[in-house]
């Protein structure tokens, strides 16, 4: 029972991730030097460098950053050059190359068919305009007729086209501006996130140093414990050479020794595995620390300060403003956008030749304003609305519940100071006991047993003093990191 329960203290002076911090030692920690005599302070600063989870998060706020920067370019519009090379023999393509060339000319619609036949109806009227003219009436649809080689086949052809275009929009309904906005607040919630985890990290990393100076003074109190039984020990074989105590007695002692012995050596195993979650936390191996005063000093709160400070409720708070900023992005759907447009380029059957004479531009402006949509936009608008009255009322649920959780804690650390002060009275009444026994067995007045149930008692009070030291702690640090008082 006695080593039951100081497995539960053991696994209670530990963190939850214990386990991954095993697996995860040689992956993460680096070749310097190992940290000896560590400080709290001088743990707490190396952390806040070499945590991973702090570097990853902070890549994070990195991205959001650039995703704000994405949202605010949009309002400069788009600048694109393009170049094309092509070449074809296409009838229609071919003419429209030399069409944005500035190159077409008569001779490419035909016209030297066309002036041919013009030119032998004059031949055979003889200069007789009236016979030319009944000519021409005569043979105007075979004349029309006629399929020009210079338009229908015309030679293959090189077509480069330089082309600069700019779009802008120029008004989007505040569409962009809230776009911004909404960016720039994920961006700072992305740095709530990352104050998050240094909260949390700073609270594992010193619960563990706390843990380590727990488990030390455990370890210092089981040795006493194991002394002591090696002083019983010594009483009794002492006794058995005088024929005052029995072989069974020495057995009782020596089997109540070797459950001490492996609770020592549990916890000392136990500060193995604290020491590396702490290299884990501090991605660097850390050897010893310097021991701190066991129980941690209670923070000063005050509900306004939390409200201020705690990093639930300003990530609540800003989700709100998001909200707010929601609302005004599907409004915007009901206003129309204008954008400008501009393209300036010049085309040759040589890349860049003759650029300024054959150049061409094209400037204009697009109003676009949907005017039905099947109440979409409406609907999406109210959606907007009802969840920003939803978010409104999380913000006032999260200080409140901030609050309880705060005073609850307050209450629960109160207790455990009760318990503490009453446990260390009763743990040195059970030393006193024990010694008693012990000189009472000496003068034959109390068996080995009733001796071993008194050090059992003993043992069991040290157990639940560290338990609610513990206990107490975590409370304690919870508090500090609720209010976001920063280091503990």
């Amino acid at each position: 029972m006695v080593l039951k329960k100081s497995l539960m203290i053991v696994m209670l002076t530990l963190p939850n991730a214990i386990i991954y911090a095993q697996s995860s030692e040689q992956s993460h920690l680096n070749a310097e030097t190992p940290f000896t005599n560590l400080s709290l302070e001088h743990a707490i600063k190396v952390m806040k460098n070499n945590n991973l989870e702090l570097k990853i998060s902070k890549f994070d706020e990195q991205m959001k950053a650039q995703e704000a920067k994405v949202a605010k370019g949009h309002n400069y519009g788009k600048l694109d050059l393009k170049v094309q090379a092509l070449r074809s023999n296409d009838a229609g393509n071919i003419f429209g190359f030399k069409l944005k060339s500035r190159e077409a000319s008569f001779a490419d619609f035909g016209f030297v068919d066309f002036m041919g036949a013009i030119g032998q109806g004059a031949q055979q009227a003889n200069g007789d305009f009236g016979a030319f003219s009944q000519g021409l009436a005569q043979q105007g649809d075979s004349i029309l007729a006629i399929q020009p080689r210079d338009l229908n086949y015309p030679e293959a052809r090189n077509h480069f086209q330089t082309t600069l275009t700019y779009m802008v929009p120029l008004y989007t309904g505040g569409k962009l501006d809230q776009y911004e906005k909404i960016t720039k607040a994920l961006q700072t919630m992305s740095q709530l996130d990352t104050s998050k985890i240094l909260n949390e990290k700073i609270f594992q990393t010193t619960k563990t140093f706390y843990d380590i100076s727990l488990v030390e003074q455990y370890l210092i109190n089981l040795r006493s414990i194991v002394d002591n039984i090696t002083q019983l020990e010594n009483i009794v074989n002492a006794m058995k050479e005088e024929g005052f105590a029995k072989e069974i007695d020495g057995l009782e002692v020596q089997a109540r020794k070797a459950e001490a012995q492996s609770m020592l050596n549990q916890a000392g195993y136990n500060k193995e595995l604290a020491y590396q979650y702490l290299s884990f936390l501090l991605n660097h191996k850390v050897t010893s620390i310097q021991s701190i005063n066991d129980l941690a000093p209670m923070p000063k709160v005050v509900q306004d300060e939390i409200h201020n400070n705690n990093l639930d409720i300003q990530k609540a708070k800003l989700g709100l403003k998001i909200t707010d900023m929601a609302i005004k992005v599907e409004e915007s759907n009901f206003l129309p956008t204008l954008g400008a447009f501009g393209e300036y380029g010049s085309t040759d059957n040589k890349i860049f030749n003759e650029f300024i004479d054959k150049d061409f531009y094209t400037v204009g402006l697009q109003l676009e304003w949907n005017l039905f949509n099947g109440n979409i936009d409406k609907y999406n608008f109210e959606k907007a609305k009802v969840e920003n009255m939803k978010v409104r009322d999380q913000v006032e649920l999260a200080k409140k519940g901030i609050s309880l959780k705060v005073e609850k804690l307050l209450t629960e650390s109160k207790s455990k100071d009760a318990l503490i002060v009453s446990l260390e009275t009763q743990l040195n009444f059970a030393a006193k006991v024990y010694e008693n026994y012990q000189e009472r067995y000496k003068e034959g007045l109390s068996s080995i047993s009733e001796v071993l149930i008194k050090q059992s008692k003993e043992l069991e009070v040290l157990l639940k003093l560290l338990t609610a030291k513990n206990d107490r702690n975590t409370k304690v640090f919870e508090i500090t990191s609720i209010i976001n008082k920063g280091e503990i």
